[in-house]
């Protein structure tokens, strides 16, 4: 494998993971939303990640060679439909006429470990980055 697309298999995952933490953030942002624009509490999302469509170039390659990493995509942001908690509180705005207000569905724990998740894969990957770089130095310097 060349170092050209290790780099850029690896940036995707880059890309990737930082979007995953942005979904995960704003999950955190909103876990006490109980009202929002398409109405009623805010629902958790994920993103699912995938393998990125590869080039025509690389199509060729892998009608050639075989199978071929092409890098990691967000393929979509998906909305957990699992109800949120009921809560009783008649004084609070957003409450039924039995008093309970619905909750968001998100898990401050399983958010942290979700965050802690992309940020190992991140983190990961940043190590990749950095070993192709001083190897791509390393042949630079060995051609001098």
């Amino acid at each position: 494998m060349d170092l050209f697309k290790t780099m850029n298999i690896s940036a995707s995952a880059l890309t990737a993971q930082g979007f995953r933490m942005d979904v995960i953030a704003q999950n955190i942002a909103n876990a006490n939303t109980t009202r929002t624009a398409e109405g009623g509490p805010y629902q958790r999302r994920t993103a699912i990640l995938g393998q990125q469509p590869p080039s025509f170039a690389q199509a060729m390659r892998q009608a050639e060679k075989g199978p071929q990493a092409t890098g990691v995509n967000v393929v979509a942001t998906v909305t957990d439909e699992t109800p949120g908690a009921l809560v009783y509180d008649p004084q609070h705005p957003d409450a039924d006429e039995q008093g309970y207000v619905a909750m968001p569905n998100v898990d401050i724990a399983r958010e942290y470990i979700d965050m802690i998740s992309a940020t190992r894969s991140y983190e990961a990957n940043v190590t990749v980055m950095n070993a192709t770089k001083r190897m791509a130095q390393k042949a630079l310097e060995i051609s001098r």
